[in-house]
């Protein structure tokens, strides 16, 4: 018995979906688990209470398969090493790099090493990369000394490296702005974003300079030829705004910090590697680069996850806490729109969403003690 109804297309990830956006041939493989098109959120109740004329979006990248933007770039850098003919990859990582890289290994059937900080990887993100069967080496260092080590190791060992120093990385993650300017139908005005080894800054510039025909210095792999330039989906890109914790604010100080403390652990970064293209993106669009406390991201954190239901990572909260500042401030002007990347999920970090919380109560297993439990709330 034949049937009329059509056959719903299936999503297969990003390299499918922007093949034509992105340097990869009919022989690339693609190694994916259908990441990408992650949710813009339009935020509705924060903006009221604080009483500011703004349209704010979160762009949530914790729904990516591992819980974080890492997924994007990391289906390019493995793809391309699997094209190379690679069998092992390495990175150097404060969580979210390495559940990435040992996800997207085990799908390419390769071995994934991972180096970490001793003692400084939040337990969510490093079971993701023992639960995926990486190698992990713990150094007594930090995230600054394990990307030194990992670039001194690839020209020892045949491993290739998918930290973004890898160019691939910022081909995938620059696809998250294709989604917002699709979403919306046109650039935000502002993009907010977190700002820790300074890939995912550099990543969106491109996405957002392609997008409008534009190119852009930090657009290396397509010979000054994107696609977009013959066919913009947009005719603006928008001021860039990176954040960076206070501890951990090298582009604040102009200069690397030796020792860089944050309880954010993602962007718990003192040498960013992509400090050149994170500056040409906030310099040509005429941005700026601020920092909050680790007590200021942590309240914006709280604020998101009980007034709009989505709870993000630590680091995530310093888009939103520091857009929301500017915003007040009127440094981002009223009526604008503003997009923030939430970088990765809460529960990567769970911990530090509930320290310090009394949340949970505990009552005899009897109707009058639970009716009395809800009726003092109400």
């Amino acid at each position: 018995m034949s049937s009329s109804t059509s056959r719903p297309v299936h999503y297969t990830g990003l390299i499918d979906r922007y093949r034509d956006r992105l340097p990869v041939s009919d022989t690339t493989p693609t190694v994916s688990l259908n990441e990408g098109d992650t949710p813009l959120i339009q935020l509705i109740n924060l903006p009221q209470q604080m009483g500011i004329d703004v349209d704010i979006y979160v762009k949530y990248e914790g729904l990516n398969p591992t819980a974080s933007f890492k997924d994007r770039g990391m289906t390019m850098a493995v793809s391309k090493a699997a094209e190379q003919g690679a069998k092992a990859i390495v990175c150097a990582s404060t969580g979210n790099t390495s559940a990435a890289a040992a996800a997207y290994a085990a799908r390419a059937g390769m071995t994934a090493f991972v180096l970490i900080p001793e003692g400084k990887i939040p337990m969510g993100k490093l079971a993701q990369a023992i639960a995926h069967g990486a190698v992990v080496l713990q150094i007594k260092g930090n995230f600054d000394d394990g990307m030194r080590l990992v670039k001194e190791v690839a020209g020892e060992a045949p491993v290739a490296i998918v930290n973004s120093i890898n160019p691939y990385r910022l081909q995938g993650q620059k696809t998250a702005a294709f989604e917002i300017v699709e979403a919306l139908g046109r650039a935000p005005d502002y993009h907010c974003i977190p700002v820790g080894n300074a890939g995912n800054i550099s990543g969106y510039w491109i996405g957002f300079s392609e997008a409008c025909g534009h190119n852009t210095a930090s657009c290396t792999l397509c010979n000054g030829q994107c696609p977009y330039l013959d066919k913009p989906l947009t005719d603006k890109r928008p001021v860039m705004v990176g954040y960076q914790a206070d501890g951990a604010a090298p582009f604040l100080r102009d200069c690397p910090v030796t020792a860089p403390e944050t309880l954010a652990t993602a962007i718990r970064i003192g040498n960013p590697q992509s400090w050149d293209l994170a500056h040409a993106a906030v310099n040509e669009s005429g941005g700026w680069f601020d920092e909050v406390s680790d007590d200021e991201l942590l309240a914006t954190q709280a604020l998101l996850a009980r007034g709009e239901g989505v709870f993000c990572e630590p680091a995530s909260a310093v888009s939103l806490c520091g857009a929301l500042r500017d915003v007040k401030s009127g440094k981002i002007p009223a009526g604008s729109l503003i997009t923030c990347t939430l970088t990765g999920h809460g529960l990567k970090d769970p911990d530090i969403a509930v320290r310090g919380q009394e949340a949970v109560q505990t009552v005899n297993a009897e109707l009058s003690a639970v009716k009395a439990a809800i009726l003092a709330h109400i």
